[in-house]
């Protein structure tokens, strides 16, 4: 895994990615592929419960290799998010940095209980 150097940036793209998490199988949301040459800068995570009733447990990990795989580093682990409300994992304050070969992965612990969306930056 080559850590990307970020000096002589010569683009930085912001974007979006979603899911709604149908399963609770672990769910990658973001992975940077080994050799890809990029750097992403996760700058939030949101998850939110759109059951109007009951609270879902979720979990969100940095994850040792790309596409889910590796080792779990726990960003969050097993936190309740009540009904009908959203929690935010990460944001600017607490961003951080996904080399190549690692993923973000999020776990509900009830299925269609919850949706993600992580923003990041693309830097290249």
């Amino acid at each position: 895994m080559a850590n990307p150097n970020i000096v002589n940036v010569t683009a930085i793209y912001g974007t979006t990615t979603y899911a709604a998490l149908s399963t609770t199988s672990p769910t990658t949301l973001l992975s940077n592929a080994a050799s890809s040459g990029l750097v992403y800068k996760v700058d939030d995570i949101v998850v939110s419960n759109v059951n109007g009733s009951t609270a879902a447990t979720v979990t969100v990990s940095v994850n040792s290799a790309a596409a889910g795989g590796g080792t779990a580093y726990r960003l969050a682990y097993n936190i309740s998010v009540p009904a009908g409300a959203s929690l935010i994992v990460t944001d600017k304050s607490t961003a951080f940095y996904l080399m190549e070969n690692q993923s973000v992965v999020i776990t509900a612990g009830t299925a269609n209980y919850l949706e993600a969306v992580l923003s990041y930056e693309n830097i290249s």
